[in-house]
């Protein structure tokens, strides 16, 4: 990596890391299987994950390591969310779970300390199985993430005139999560968002004009919901870039693009209605100047992963310059 210009400040991004500690790892490759009675499904998600997604989905953690000894000297690293495998479906309430994000982020603390911001992810409080409907949203989690693993909903980090941001994409996009939550816990979220979106509002009605902002959002399903905002609306000259994750290839950020605007679709399950419904409203994710940071680890079809950096010129007089990183892995 060449060295960092005399008047630019480097910045590290890599998002979707998916750690398996000891506990995730004995669960097996195959626990999303365990929760899919239908033997036809079974079979399908079986060849995706092999074929296409993930063939061994505890395993991918290891691109951290490899992470740690590639990267150069940089200024700040920013972590885009999913630091465990989530192999218990509902977040990091799930002891397995914790031990994972615990031990990732504490690698990431480790090395490099202060330096290092962390957005939170939809696998830090839970989410529903893809198929098979296991799992959920947990306050536990929520409370875990925020207090035990010490993420912050809302995190601002100042480079001269560049204002980073660093949003939680599950609560703003929180009424495409209802399915998603517990009955008695609904209320509980619903103040958890309102508190969120006020710091946000307050945050992009502070902006002086001269700043230029690096937003950072795991789920770009968050998008549409941040744009309704109007504090936000206003101020998107001023975002430069939005990095998000989730989508862990830009193979599915392209699909994204070509599947804007399709209806959605209800009568498929959960998991489709809340896909279709965030593609149909995908139109007001391109203002946002969307970025992927891809998974880690890549999918297995493509071995597509990696991780950013990004050189800001202080003043904000030059545009921010991104270097895309790849870090294929090794072919067992």
């Amino acid at each position: 990596m060449p060295a960092i210009p005399s008047d630019r400040v480097r910045v590290a991004i890599l998002s979707d890391i998916h750690y398996a500690g000891t506990a995730e790892r004995a669960r097996g490759n195959d626990y999303e299987m365990r929760s899919i009675a239908n033997p036809l499904l079974r079979a399908f998600v079986r060849f995706y994950r092999h074929h296409i997604w993930m063939r061994e989905p505890l395993t991918q953690g290891e691109q951290l390591e490899v992470f740690l000894r590639h990267i150069g000297p940089v200024d700040h690293v920013i972590a885009n969310g999913d630091y465990s495998c989530d192999s218990g479906f509902v977040g990091v309430c799930d002891d397995a779970a914790f031990q994972s994000a615990s031990e990732c982020l504490g690698r990431l603390r480790t090395r490099f300390g202060e330096r290092l911001q962390c957005t939170m992810g939809d696998h830090e409080i839970g989410k529903l199985t893809l198929i098979g409907g296991q799992g959920g949203m947990r306050l536990a989690s929520w409370r875990r993430a925020t207090e035990s693993l010490g993420l912050k909903p809302f995190w601002q980090l100042a480079v001269g005139n560049y204002v980073l941001l660093g949003v939680t994409s599950s609560l703003i996009a929180l009424p495409a999560n209802q399915p998603d939550a517990l009955p008695e816990e609904w209320p509980e979220w619903l103040k958890l968002r309102a508190a969120h979106l006020a710091e946000i509002r307050a945050t992009f009605d502070a902006l002086k004009p001269e700043q230029r902002v690096l937003l950072f959002c795991h789920d770009p399903t968050a998008l549409p919901f941040l744009w309704r905002e109007d504090s936000v609306r206003r101020r998107l000259p001023q975002i430069e870039q939005t990095v998000i994750g989730h989508l862990h290839t830009k193979l599915i950020l392209w699909k994204s693009r070509v599947l804007s605007g399709i209806p959605p679709i209800r009568f498929l399950g959960n998991s489709v209605r809340k896909f279709t419904s965030a593609l149909h409203q995908a139109h007001h994710w391109w203002p946002f100047k969307v970025r992927l940071c891809p998974a880690l680890a890549g999918i297995e079809l493509l071995n597509d992963g990696g991780y950013y950096t990004v050189d800001l010129d202080p003043a904000a007089k030059l545009p921010a310059q991104f270097t895309f990183h790849p870090l294929p892995r090794r072919r067992k």
